[in-house]
């Protein structure tokens, strides 16, 4: 059987003393007299049996207990308030949040979204691009997209897109190379991404698959996302290593090229629409699954598995536009 828990108005009134270092200030904020405040702590104190804070002439300071027990009650409480708010925007007509990786977002999801709107106009979308690891709960999404191999703890994960990359360089620099008809035709142009650790791996790992050993790679300028370094390379500073789903249309207008479609570096991971396994069932986050497993399936190749590349954008003139 587990400890008994202190009572929740003696924790309400630690972390708000806690937070402003004041018996005074928190009362002002719980809306209670100074002494409710005092006692509130002194009960919680003498559950703990050990003090939570140092009595000074002005002010408060938190004992090395009240330090140690403060960011766990903080803690808590931010996820009742970022639960509640959850509950309060889906009775107040619908809030859907989005947690998604910056090239996802530009690339793939917001030219989409408009037809989840349009399908949904009772639920308003908010959207944050990051690339770190956010703590879905924690911080108040219900749904998120994520690249890896579809793995983590509490979530359920529903395969997106799987991540498969190749070089692509603008018309202007393939006519440089004579349309670019073998890899070692890359060492001759600046690399994007050169001086990052995991986009030389991948080029490594490309050349290597290509069959060639490369040690040093040629200098060329590095970006956090793929869509700035895609904005490189059609300005034709380098050739950059990406993933065409995501780039289609580029690819598409002639705005990029695929000068080895044959060769095509396969992690092994993919891009995946995570939410918590215990959520599943919320309607809003059932409706976003719906719809994007039906954007999928009316997605043209590029977005469901490779790019649909002939001839014609491998050697320089634009393809033609997808169906």
């Amino acid at each position: 059987m587990g400890r008994r828990l202190p009572p929740l108005n003696a924790l309400r009134a630690f972390e708000a003393a806690a937070r402003h270092l004041s018996f005074t200030k928190a009362a002002d904020e719980l809306a209670v007299t100074q002494a409710a405040v005092s006692y509130q702590i002194k009960q919680l104190e003498d559950h703990i049996g050990r003090p939570l804070f140092r009595r000074l002439t002005r002010s408060l300071a938190l004992t090395e207990a009240g330090a140690e027990l403060l960011p766990a009650v903080a803690d808590a409480f931010e996820r009742i308030r970022a639960a509640v708010a959850r509950l309060e925007e889906r009775r107040d007509g619908g809030v859907l949040s989005i947690s998604t990786l910056p090239t996802f977002a530009t690339q793939w999801l917001v030219p989409r979204l408009g037809h989840f709107q349009l399908m949904r106009p009772d639920i308003a979308v908010r959207l944050d691009a990051s690339a770190r690891l956010v703590d879905l709960e924690g911080e108040g999404y219900d749904v998120g997209i994520r690249s890896g191999r579809g793995e983590w703890p509490g979530l359920s994960a529903e395969k997106v897109v799987d991540y498969r990359m190749t070089p692509l360089l603008s018309p202007a620099l393939a006519e440089r190379l004579d349309g670019a008809r073998a890899p070692a035709d890359l060492l001759r142009v600046p690399i994007i991404g050169s001086l990052d650790t995991e986009d030389a791996k991948d080029w490594r790992a490309w050349f290597r698959l290509s069959g060639m050993e490369v040690a040093a790679l040629p200098p060329g300028p590095t970006f956090d996302t793929q869509a700035m370094a895609a904005q490189a390379a059609m300005a034709g500073q380098g050739a950059a290593m990406l993933c065409p789903t995501f780039f289609a249309g580029d690819i598409a207008a002639g705005r990029l090229l695929v000068p080895f479609p044959d060769l095509v570096l396969e992690p092994g991971i993919a891009y995946w629409l995570v939410f918590a396994t215990k959520r599943a069932e919320e309607p809003n986050i059932q409706a976003f699954r719906a719809w994007i497993r039906r954007e999928i399936g009316a997605c043209p190749a590029p977005c469901a598995s490779w790019p649909e590349i002939g001839p014609a954008a491998v050697r320089g003139a634009p393809a033609a536009p997808p169906p």
